[in-house]
C-alpha cells in the first residue's frame, strides 16, 4: 500500500489571528507566512479578504509573495466574498477559494433563518459561482459536528458533485468526541458515492481539549487534510495545535500506518516562538512539543534515566522539533548525576570528593530556590571547589555609539602585569567590546546566550550580566555586575574569556 500524505492547511493567519488580542499587520503576516512556507506547510488560509480592506491587502500580499504553498482565502456563500477572496489570492501560482456556509439545525434556524432545501441551493450556487474564477474550491459545512447525519450526506455529495476539490468537515464549536468524530468521517466515507472525487479535511476547535484527538481520529478514518493552527491559536479555546498534529503522526508511526507529513519538524520550534513573539500571545510552558518543559526534566529519577538513556523518558528527541538540546532543571528533586553533568557543561571539573562537598552546598540551596541557575552552580564551585585565576581583567575601555555611527570599542585588559589594547567595530556596543576583547585573547567563541538582569531596584540599580560561549565544543558561562551594563557586559565576558584560557592552559 502507497503511503498517503496528510495535507497540513495552517489557519493561523485566519483562525489564528481571530484570538483576542492577536490582530497582526501585514508585514507580521507576511513574516509569518515566509517562516510557514519554510516550515513545510501545503496550505496557508493567509485571512478572510471581505471582513477588512487591509485583511484583503494582507492575503494579496502573501499572495504574491509566498512560493510553494497554496494560499487561501476564506469566504461566506455570498458573490462578493468570493470575488474579493479571489481577487487577492489569483495572484499565488496555486490560489484557492475556501467557501462556508453553516449546516446545523441550530444555526439555520437562529443564525441563518434558512431550510434545508434553500441551504443547500445556496451551496451549490456559491461553489459553481467559485469554480469559474478558480480551479481549486474547498468548501466547508460549518457545524458539521452538529448536522444531521443524512443532511450532511447530501450536502457534501451536492457540493462535490458542484466542483468542490476538498469538503471540510468543522468541529465548528469543540462539541464532539473522538468517538463521534471518527463515526462521522466513517459515515461520509461510506454514504457519500461521490467522494473519492474529493479531499475530505477536518478542522477542529478545542473548547474541550479534543481539537488534536478528533483530528487524529479523523485521519485513521480517512480524512487527509487537518486544518491546524501554530500553538493552537484560535477562537476562543483555539484550534487544533499544528505541532502536536505533526509530531504525533511522526512520533506514532506505528500507529499511523501509512500517512506521512511534510513538515520540516525542525523549524517547529522557531515558527512557535514568531508567532508568540508576533501575536503576543505566550506559549504556556507546559505545552506539548514546543512550551519551556517540554524537553526539561527537574525530578532526579528522571534526570538520572535521560541521561543514561534518553528514550527512558522521552519519546521524541528535542532537537527534531528544532530545540538545542533536553533541559535537566536542577532544584530541590535533583540528583547527583545531574548535577555533576551540569558541572561538566559549564567547564567545572571536580573530582569525587569535591563533587559531594559542591553537592550538599547544592542542596542546601536548592530547599531555598525553586530553580538553580548555573550561576548559583558556578557561585557554588568557585568557594566550595577552587577559585577561577584572571588571566585577564578590565584595565580600561571606551565606546562610542550612536544611530549616526557605527559602534566602536576600545578594550584594554591586563595580563602578566603587561596591558594589551585592541579595538573593533561591531552591530553594537557590546558586540564591538566583545570583538576587541577576541582580538587581545585569542579565545574567541560563539556568543550562544546573553542576559540582563537588575539585582537591585531604582534608577542606580546594578545590572547583572550572563554569557554562554561555545568554544571548541564546550559551553562556559561568564558573570559580570556593575552600574554600567557595558561594563557589567565586558566583565562577563571576560570572565567567560578567562574559564576558556583555564582549560586551554590544562591541555598543555
Amino acid at each position: 500500500m502507497e503511503n498517503e500524505k496528510i495535507i497540513i492547511f495552517d489557519t493561523t493567519l485566519r483562525d489564528g489571528e481571530q484570538s483576542p488580542g492577536a490582530s497582526l499587520n501585514m508585514n507580521e503576516k507576511l513574516e509569518i507566512a515566509r517562516q510557514l512556507a519554510v516550515l513545510g506547510v501545503d496550505v496557508i488560509e493567509a485571512g478572510f479578504p471581505i471582513s477588512s480592506p487591509g485583511d484583503f491587502d494582507s492575503v494579496k500580499t502573501v499572495a504574491k509573495t509566498i512560493k510553494g504553498p497554496v494560499i487561501c482565502g476564506l469566504a461566506r456563500a455570498i458573490e462578493k466574498d468570493i470575488d474579493a477572496a479571489y481577487n487577492s489570492v489569483k495572484y499565488s501560482t496555486r490560489p484557492r477559494i475556501h467557501v462556508f456556509l453553516a449546516t446545523s439545525k441550530i444555526h439555520m434556524k437562529y443564525k441563518l433563518k434558512k431550510a434545508e432545501d434553500e441551504i443547500l441551493r445556496l451551496a451549490v450556487a456559491a461553489v459553481k459561482y467559485a469554480k469559474k474564477r478558480c480551479a481549486d474550491i474547498e468548501f466547508s459545512p460549518e457545524d458539521a459536528s452538529r448536522t444531521e447525519e443524512a443532511f450532511l450526506h447530501k450536502f457534501v455529495e451536492a457540493v462535490v458533485d458542484a466542483g468542490a476539490t476538498t469538503v471540510n468537515i468543522p468541529d465548528t464549536v469543540g462539541y464532539t468526541t473522538p468517538f463521534e468524530f471518527a463515526e462521522i468521517i466513517k459515515g461520509i466515507k461510506v454514504n457519500v458515492p461521490n467522494i473519492e472525487r474529493c479531499v475530505i479535511s477536518v478542522h477542529c476547535h478545542n473548547d474541550l481539549g479534543l481539537s488534536v484527538s478528533n483530528s487524529l481520529a479523523a485521519v485513521l478514518n480517512g480524512a487527509r487534510q487537518v486544518e491546524c493552527t501554530i500553538n493552537g491559536l484560535g477562537e476562543r479555546a483555539g484550534n487544533a495545535s499544528l505541532e502536536e498534529i505533526v509530531m504525533a503522526i511522526k512520533t506514532r508511526s506505528d500507529i499511523f500506518k501509512g500517512v506521512y507529513t511534510d513538515v520540516n519538524t525542525k523549524e517547529i520550534y522557531k515558527t512557535s516562538r514568531l508567532v508568540s513573539k508576533l501575536t503576543g500571545m505566550s506559549v504556556q510552558p507546559n505545552k506539548a512539543i514546543v512550551g519551556a518543559n517540554a524537553f526539561a526534566h527537574e525530578s532526579g529519577i528522571h534526570q538520572d534515566g535521560v541521561l543514561k538513556e534518553r528514550t527512558t523518558y522521552e519519546i521524541m528527541r528535542p532537537e527534531d522539533v528544532g530545540y538545542e538540546e533536553t533541559k535537566l532543571v536542577l532544584g530541590k528533586h535533583s540528583g547527583r548525576h545531574a548535577f555533576g553533568e551540569r558541572l561538566k557543561k559549564l567547564g567545572i571539573e571536580v573530582n569525587k570528593e569535591q563533587l559531594e562537598k559542591a553537592f550538599e552546598r547544592f542542596k542546601v540551596l536548592a530547599d531555598k530556590k525553586k530553580e538553580i541557575f548555573d550561576e548559583d552552580l558556578e557561585t557554588i564551585a568557585d568557594e566550595e571547589i577552587s577559585k577561577i585565576p584572571e588571566e585577564f581583567s578590565l584595565a580600561h575601555f571606551h565606546i562610542a555609539s550612536g544611530d549616526r555611527v557605527k559602534p566602536t570599542a576600545t578594550i584594554s585588559l591586563k595580563r602578566h602585569s603587561k596591558i594589551h589594547e585592541a579595538n573593533s567595530g561591531g552591530d553594537g556596543p557590546v558586540d564591538a567590546c566583545y570583538k576587541a576583547i577576541d582580538k587581545i585573547t585569542g579565545l574567541s567563541g560563539k556568543l550562544m546566550d546573553y542576559q540582563i538582569r537588575s539585582v537591585t531596584g531604582g534608577k542606580d540599580a546594578l545590572g547583572e550580566v550572563s554569557v554562554k560561549i561555545l568554544s571548541k565544543g564546550r559551553v562556559v558561562s561568564g558573570r559580570g555586575a556593575s552600574t554600567d551594563i557595558i561594563e557589567a557586559s565586558i566583565k562577563a565576558y571576560i570572565n567567560a574569556a578567562n574559564k576558556l584560557a583555564r582549560k586551554e592552559s590544562r591541555k598543555l
